[in-house]
């Protein structure tokens, strides 16, 4: 017989059985013993199908192909630029993957990007080394402009951006604010000052509360409480 025995975001603790059946499949975080799956690591259930994981509660980020970051230009190189990613990484931007215009040989690199500008960018290459290649290539992709960063921790990431980016766009509809997040635990704020500072309220919160279930619900309240605006969860357009 199979049973899911605890509900998906629940807290778990090693040792915990989180399922009982063979149809169920342990992946990060869990193992098998016989026909039950149970935790290796405190954290939150994530139930996809049949396939069960634990997302670490604390944790540094570890980059992936694919990631949408936020960096920083810390140096201008021969044919690119290096990129911060603001941990123990640094990625490299090159020429052709900075924009889809042409830079001629001998351009000056440094009146494109220069030291301490911020990017959101896609991360395309990682190796055995961790060498990352980043991209601005792509919808959403760009130097960010003004602003204020602020930094979360990166395994509150999904539940800050939310199902199909539905808190972000929560908090853009209540606060007026842009809001780009980076898997890599940066966040990028600009909009009014009374706007940002509800913006960081709500993020702070999401934070706090990222274990609790009817978190979306919880925001939702929370924003309609701080703006006076009757705001809803929706998925965000590529690139937002």
């Amino acid at each position: 017989m199979e049973e899911l025995k605890m509900q998906d975001k629940a807290v778990v603790v090693p040792g915990d059985t989180v399922a009982q059946g063979m149809g169920f499949l342990p992946s990060k975080g869990t193992y098998r013993e016989n026909d039950k799956i149970i935790a290796n690591r405190v954290g939150l259930l994530s139930v996809e199908g049949k396939v069960l994981k634990v997302v670490p509660l604390a944790g540094s980020y570890m980059p992936k192909i694919g990631d949408r970051v936020l960096g920083q230009v810390s140096d201008v190189l021969f044919s690119g630029w290096r990129v911060e990613l603001f941990g123990p990484y640094s990625s490299v931007l090159g020429v052709k993957d900075a924009t889809n215009e042409f830079i001629g040989r001998g351009a000056n690199l440094a009146e494109i990007f220069g030291l301490g500008d911020l990017v959101v960018c896609k991360i395309v290459n990682v190796t055995s080394q961790k060498l990352i290649d980043v991209s601005l290539r792509g919808p959403g992709l760009r130097k960010l402009k003004g602003g204020r960063l602020i930094k979360v921790s990166p395994m509150k990431v999904p539940r800050i951006i939310g199902k199909d980016g539905s808190m972000v766009s929560m908090i853009k509809q209540a606060t007026g604010v842009n809001v780009v997040v980076g898997m890599n635990g940066m966040v990028w704020i600009d909009g009014t000052p009374e706007g940002e500072i509800v913006a960081v309220e709500t993020i702070d919160k999401i934070q706090n509360e990222a274990h609790q279930p009817g978190l979306t619900n919880k925001i939702k309240e929370f924003l309609e409480q701080k703006t006076g605006k009757k705001v809803e969860p929706r998925a965000l357009a590529e690139g937002e």
